[in-house]
């Protein structure tokens, strides 16, 4: 007995449910959460997240705070200037306007981190006009 391989036994009952199954997992979309539609804001926020780690304003796994750096915040700063200069004068007013509020607020920040201050709080906007 020992020797012998156990036989798995398919019925058709348990076949007609896998067809079943493979047939509504066709039909459902590949992913189950639903993405935003892609925009120009999502991509400010995702360069924004990454200078704010670079700042080290993110906590980490634990909930402890990454260390500063710098050099990696103000390559994502540069970033958003470089999309500021290629975007110039093809941004509704909302979008200028989010483009604008979040490089004065992450310069401020930078300066704030860089020159030893406490960790920023709420930056105050920038002049209008």
């Amino acid at each position: 007995m020992p020797d012998e391989q156990k036989k798995i036994i398919v019925d058709d009952d348990w076949k007609a449910e896998a067809k079943r199954e493979k047939e509504r997992l066709a039909k459902e979309p590949e992913h189950t959460g639903a993405l935003p539609a892609p925009s120009f804001a999502e991509l400010v926020n995702i360069i924004v997240m990454q200078a704010m780690a670079g700042l080290g304003l993110l906590p980490g796994p634990g909930g402890e705070r990454f260390a500063p750096n710098l050099e990696v915040a103000k390559h994502f700063i540069d970033m958003l200037q470089v999309l500021d200069d290629k975007t110039r004068n093809n941004l509704t007013p909302e979008e200028k306007s989010l483009l604008d509020q979040v490089l004065y607020e992450a310069r401020m920040s930078f300066v704030q981190v860089a020159g030893g201050g406490a960790a920023p709080g709420k930056v105050p906007p920038p002049p209008a006009g």
